[in-house]
């Protein structure tokens, strides 16, 4: 089994840090990668972690993890609310997909408390800031070695 996840993170993840810190908080998209890179290490995961603010990209990575992963976590920022291409590209990977915010979606704006890629995502962790990727690396650590079973 591949011990490879992918981490794809939406448009303006790019800013975290800069970006609304009252909503984001102040940790940058480095800080997250390095934190999620420990934990993938300590379950013996490689990681691929990619930023894109454009959709084709994202769709492009997903393609590309379908053929090389074990699981992936993704931050569709934005496009979680707009995009049936990303909804029906995740809906061709057989692994497991774990949705992240950093943000609670659910205590914002109306148009936010729709995802198109919660139909097909394993779990949904929002509101927990960075920690919230660190969770869904180790959701799918539980849910990969389930399978193994």
């Amino acid at each position: 089994m591949s011990r490879l996840l992918y981490i794809l993170n939406g448009p303006n993840l790019n800013l975290l840090g800069k970006r609304q810190p009252h909503i984001y908080g102040h940790e940058t998209l480095a800080d997250i990668e390095a934190n999620c890179r420990r934990v993938a290490t300590a379950h013996a995961f490689d990681v691929r972690f990619h930023q894109s603010n454009r959709e084709y990209e994202l769709i492009d990575w997903i393609h590309e993890a379908r053929e090389t992963a074990a699981g992936m976590v993704i931050n569709p920022a934005a496009f979680t609310h707009t995009s049936v291409a990303i909804l029906d590209a995740l809906s061709m990977c057989e692994f497991p997909i774990m949705e992240v915010h950093i943000s609670n979606i659910h205590k914002r704006e109306a148009f936010r408390h729709h995802s198109y890629v919660s139909a097909v995502a394993s779990g949904v962790i929002a509101g927990c800031g960075g920690q919230g990727y660190e969770l869904a690396i180790e959701r799918l650590a539980t849910l990969l070695a389930e399978a193994q079973k």
